[in-house]
């Protein structure tokens, strides 16, 4: 399976809080909601073909709690909850040992490996939204096959970035690209390799 990250961030890579504030998930952060006003009808679809798309979910904690609070409790909405609740999720998880949401796996232990033996399945796409935290940790761990940016048109100024100030070099090839009329930019980058510097 291809393993893909999908998220939405800001021009200064602000990747938290896209949809409001949450002071259970991000205390202290009031400048939630940064996507909300700047989304439209295209954007919103293309961010939906890509939840409808993958075979799977990885998700981290946190995000798991958040949306099995918000769309798995909706049977039908605007696709969203329908899209993530219809297929088998992974949990990346020390604490939930017995999630309640339908099609959920829980991982923990040996992360890495567990993520490899799902990418070793055939065919298919295993997909990450919203989960910065663990983005960071497969990019770090070379698990990462391809990374879709919806990129909003908005500097925050604070809040956690999806790359840290310090951290590994990646090249990317960008294979695909497209803008929306309020400015948003979803770009997709194949990931592999370390960067040549001149």
């Amino acid at each position: 399976m291809k393993l893909t990250i999908s998220l939405q961030v800001t021009l200064d890579g602000v990747a938290q809080a896209n949809g409001g504030n949450n002071e259970e998930m991000d205390p202290g952060f009031t400048r939630g909601g940064w996507a909300l006003p700047l989304n439209d009808g295209e954007a919103v679809q293309y961010i939906l073909d890509t939840w409808q798309r993958p075979d799977a979910f990885l998700l981290g904690r946190k995000t798991y709690g958040l949306f099995e609070t918000y769309w798995g409790a909706r049977s039908d909405d605007d696709g969203f909850g329908e899209a993530i609740s219809s297929k088998p999720k992974y949990l990346v998880s020390t604490t939930v040992t017995d999630p309640t949401w339908e099609q959920t796996t829980v991982i923990s232990g040996d992360v890495a490996a567990r993520v490899r033996e799902l990418k070793a399945q055939p065919g298919g796409e295993l997909l990450v939204v919203g989960s910065a935290a663990l983005a960071r940790w497969l990019l770090e761990n070379e698990l990462v096959d391809e990374l879709n940016l919806v990129q909003f048109p908005v500097i925050v100024g604070e809040g956690e970035r999806l790359f840290p100030e310090h951290g590994p070099d990646f090249a990317l090839d960008l294979i695909d690209s497209r803008v929306f009329g309020t400015g948003i930019v979803a770009l997709t980058y194949s990931v592999g390799g370390r960067p040549e510097y001149a």
